[in-house]
């Protein structure tokens, strides 16, 4: 009994610590730049040492990343909650919804990350590879729904890829308008692009 209310202030302490380290990072980094900026100065910043920065993120990539690779976390489980009898192209414009609202509704914050991460080289980088384990976790998400072989079928991978470039085009609109365009709207555009392409499956 008495352990669950432990885990969930330990829990709670460690999202506290996460959370003070990501926003130190931040602002650092929009007042001196990304390269500029070092982990002493982040760790001295949120009031820890490097050593417990390190047991957090395992670079400075990672700490400005991390809130966006939380939000790509989520996605195959937004999928994965859509009546199997949908469309796949309103079943993934869905998933990338649900995220692009995840991010707008942390508006102020997630527009500093966004446009940190697209217009530094490194950080972009590392957001990517976060990416290829989404792709993975969509492709495996749609062979399921549709009774398809991700190792073998060409289907999941190729959509899920498609689904994953449509996310990435409306993050670029959205923070090229600097939060002012509606990611709703962004995501109904670049679906019906998409669309027909994705409903392709045989």
């Amino acid at each position: 009994m008495s352990s669950r209310p432990e885990t969930s202030l330990a829990q709670r302490k460690r999202q506290l610590v996460s959370n003070e380290l990501s926003e130190a990072a931040l602002q650092l980094m929009a007042s001196k730049g990304f390269d500029a900026v070092t982990v002493d100065e982040i760790a001295a910043t949120a009031g820890v040492s490097k050593r417990t920065f390190f047991r957090y993120f395992a670079s400075k990539e990672d700490v400005v990343v991390q809130f966006l690779a939380d939000m790509g976390t989520g996605m195959r489980a937004a999928l994965a909650s859509r009546p199997t009898t949908e469309r796949p192209s309103l079943a993934l414009r869905h998933t990338v919804w649900v995220s692009m609202t995840a991010c707008a509704g942390h508006s102020d914050r997630a527009l500093g990350v966004v446009q940190l991460i697209l217009r530094t080289p490194a950080l972009r980088a590392r957001f990517l590879e976060h990416q290829d384990q989404w792709r993975d976790d969509l492709a495996t998400e749609l062979a399921q729904r549709l009774g398809l072989r991700p190792d073998t079928d060409l289907y999941p991978q190729v959509a899920a890829g498609m689904a994953l470039t449509a996310f990435d085009a409306v993050l670029q609109q959205w923070s090229g308008s600097d939060g002012v365009q509606d990611p709703a709207e962004l995501t109904d555009r670049v679906f019906a692009i998409i669309a027909p392409a994705l409903d392709s499956v045989k």
